[in-house]
């Protein structure tokens, strides 16, 4: 039997600046190979997270969103960057990407609207739901699959508790 480490968590901001601390931590985390998949509505955020993601890896100048493009490669400080755009994708048009050479490569990766190509996605990847709360704040559901990322997810839990403890004192 085949089991899978997983762990979940929530994490919630109020103002773009705790989406860019968020992303900043996960960019700080990041190592090649790592594979973020994006979820969320329209307007949720995935793009203004990925760019805020971009810059932590140090990628310099601006970073739109591949909607037509599909992806587009950067140059980062310590590795490269892969913003993906799956959302116009069949499952079929998106397995004759090679997606794997970019999951598997030498840089990070950020894929918006994962789930339309959950089956392509590596088995192990920190799975982020972003969901709008109204205005500026967010709560992203973050889900760890596979040791690196479940413990990652554990870590982050620990913070926001420990970040809810110290805004209630």
């Amino acid at each position: 039997m085949n089991t899978r480490l997983v762990e979940v968590a929530a994490w919630e901001g109020h103002a773009e600046k705790e989406t860019v601390a968020l992303a900043e931590r996960l960019a700080h985390w990041a190592e090649p190979g790592a594979v973020l998949a994006l979820d969320g509505d329209l307007g949720a955020g995935k793009t203004r997270f990925s760019q805020a993601f971009a810059a932590a890896l140090g990628v310099p100048g601006i970073v739109n969103s591949p909607t037509f493009t599909i992806i587009k490669e950067y140059e980062g400080q310590s590795m490269p960057f892969y913003h993906m755009d799956v959302y116009r994708l069949s499952i079929e048009e998106a397995d004759d990407l090679g997606l794997d050479d970019y999951f598997f490569g030498e840089g990070v990766t950020i894929v918006e609207w994962a789930s339309l190509i959950e089956e392509l996605l590596p088995p192990d990847r920190l799975h982020i739901q972003l969901v709008h709360l109204g205005g500026q704040s967010r709560r992203y559901e973050l889900m760890g699959i596979g040791g690196r990322y479940s413990k990652l997810v554990k870590e982050l839990a620990e913070e926001q508790r420990r970040r809810r403890g110290e805004e209630q004192s």
